[in-house]
């Protein structure tokens, strides 16, 4: 069958949205109809060199479908189900998944150009694209891995659900998981775009005592404050950490979130935190970032980690956060700054660029 999808040919080149062909999938996978897929930087990375990416690619990660198609063996999924993508897939059977860390699990050592078998399902003139993430999200129709779909329930519109995919659950995901922020915990949040406000309602929703959201940015800034920040510091103006210090007393949060992807705003985080503290870095840096850390730091006790995916277990993860957007204790509407479609990837792009947007979505119907 044929689809329309947004193939990258080149890097700092614009996407191409045209007709590729799909091929029917092959056992253990499944042809999802997309109706969505959130505009996120990791995306961009690829677009613009920092990730560098086998081309030529169909990008997009941070989607939402209903099942079209199964293939042989398929058991987790059926026609009709609406379901999430997962960029990180779990095959709940490696010693990763076995042990409660699927986020870890041994197929993130395959490369997530292709499926299983080493090949693509997606063909541009008998030419292979390849699947971004094993997802290729920004297309009207896919052929995923079944590892890679999530099941969700049928009451959450898909064009917010998307969200849940990658930037949602990327950004609350360290709060409830890698960090298990306590109720009245001291946060820092650097960085507050898309993924950023998720990390601070995430503290919010934990009952951090003190949420201290930081930018350079006054209008990510009243967005954090929206989400459930109780201080702001513009980093623009004022040095951040020692800001955040002042903030937190004690030498320091209990807990920073670095949520940019930087050298500079990673070694901030660090710095933030106070002895015993514990920074975890959320956000994806350009291949070939480097720190520069003080090891005395360590022995002080602080911690540094990192997470993906929001470092949990993705399948009950992304059905948990969409249960509690519907309980009306998690805002995912608000995320939502714009609604394009796929001929306007490339301007969806800029406006995340230019910070215009907390968050756009891609949408096909």
């Amino acid at each position: 069958m044929n689809a329309t999808a947004a193939v990258l040919y080149d890097v700092k080149k614009p996407v191409v949205v045209e007709t590729v062909e799909l091929l029917e999938p092959g056992p253990h996978e499944v042809r999802v109809r997309f109706a969505a897929n959130g505009v996120c930087h990791s995306d961009y990375h690829v677009i613009n060199g920092d990730y560098p990416h086998p081309l030529p690619v169909v990008l997009g990660h941070e989607a939402s479908g209903v099942v079209e198609a199964v293939g042989p063996s398929v058991e987790s999924v059926q026609v009709g189900d609406h379901v999430c993508s997962s960029y990180i897939p779990s095959c709940g059977k490696c010693w990763y998944c076995a042990n409660g860390r699927p986020t870890l699990c041994a197929l993130r050592d395959k490369p997530r150009w292709f499926l299983l078998d080493g090949t693509t399902r997606l063909r541009k003139q008998g030419q292979p694209l390849h699947h971004f993430l094993g997802v290729a999200g920004y297309a009207t129709h896919g052929v995923l891995m079944e590892e890679s779909v999530i099941p969700i329930r049928r009451d959450v519109p898909l064009d917010v659900a998307c969200l849940v995919s990658c930037g949602v659950l990327a950004g609350a995901g360290p709060v409830l998981n890698a960090a298990k922020v306590p109720a009245g915990a001291s946060v820092a949040v650097f960085g507050c775009g898309g993924v950023g406000l998720n990390t601070i309602q995430a503290a919010r929703l934990v009952g951090a005592g003190k949420v201290i959201a930081v930018d350079l940015s006054r209008k990510k800034l009243g967005w954090a404050e929206e989400f459930g920040a109780t201080h702001l510091v513009d980093a623009s103006r004022e040095d951040p950490v020692a800001r955040v210090v002042e903030i937190a007393g004690r030498g320091g949060v209990d807990y920073a979130f670095e949520v940019v992807g930087t050298q500079k705003t990673i070694e901030q985080a660090l710095a933030s935190t106070h002895r015993g503290g514990m920074a975890v870095v959320v956000g994806v840096c350009p291949s070939g970032t480097r720190l520069s850390i003080d090891p005395t730091m360590f022995l002080q006790q602080r911690i540094l980690t990192g997470t993906s995916f929001g470092g949990g277990h993705q399948r009950t993860d992304v059905p948990l956060l969409l249960d509690l957007y519907k309980a009306g204790t998690y805002k995912l509407d608000e995320l939502i700054s714009r609604r394009l479609p796929l001929a306007e990837l490339n301007q969806a792009f800029e406006l995340m660029l230019q910070g215009d947007v907390k968050r756009s979505v891609i949408v096909y119907e």
